[in-house]
């Protein structure tokens, strides 16, 4: 008989990293089947609101209705609000956030009344911004009317258009009786050389004769 012990077992690291492995595959696949049955039911709201989101107008940007993945699927209705599954994975969660931090805006397990929810947030957004831009107009017409109109200047009477257009003949009368005035002195200029010289012509005549008796 033997009196050798018995073999024990050996702990070997390999194994224990495989383990590990093996176990975290396993709480992956419960996350990934946690997530696409979020999604899943996010698409199925999605669904639902789809006629409301097509009766949006196209040029209202506020609105943003997308699907997305990630850690925790989201639908987003605009930039600040989305819905999305609470923690037992059966209610939904339409969440705000703002700079005050996230709130609450509805919590239901019934798809229908999620959807009631949302609809009701977007016709009150929707309101809210024909408001404003009716506001906006009223402002804009309000400064229109307290603007002051110009109006266009009456045609002046005839008698004010001849007192206006008189002094165009004025001027050339003035340039005349320039011009009248400068050929006057010019011919005086010349008629007194003249007379200067038949005097002096005349008196030389007179004194010649006395000059040549010297």
């Amino acid at each position: 008989m033997s009196n050798d012990p018995a073999p024990q077992n050996k702990r070997h690291l390999s194994d224990a990293v495989r383990e590990v492995k093996i176990a975290a595959a396993e709480r992956q696949d419960v996350i990934v089947d946690m997530k696409e049955a979020d999604r899943a039911r996010l698409e199925l709201l999605y669904n639902e609101l789809q006629p409301v989101f097509d009766e949006v107008s196209e040029d209202d940007d506020q609105f943003d209705f997308a699907l997305s993945s990630g850690a925790q699927p989201r639908l987003w209705i605009d930039a600040v609000a989305h819905v999305h599954m609470g923690h037992d994975r059966r209610t939904f969660r339409f969440v705000l956030d703002s700079r005050y931090g996230r709130s609450v805006l509805a919590e239901a397990d019934d798809l229908m009344k999620m959807a009631d929810q949302v609809t009701i947030y977007i016709a009150e957004r929707t309101v809210e911004r024909q408001r404003f831009l009716a506001g906006d107009d009223f402002r804009h017409s309000r400064q229109a009317a307290s603007e002051p109109v110009s109006r266009p200047q009456p045609a002046p009477p005839p008698q004010a258009a001849e007192m206006a257009v008189a002094p165009q003949p004025a001027a050339k009368k003035d340039h005349a009786n320039t011009s009248g005035v400068a050929v006057g002195l010019l011919w005086f200029i010349i008629g007194s050389l003249v007379t200067l010289f038949a005097m002096g012509a005349i008196f030389w005549g007179e004194i010649s004769p006395s000059i040549a008796g010297f």
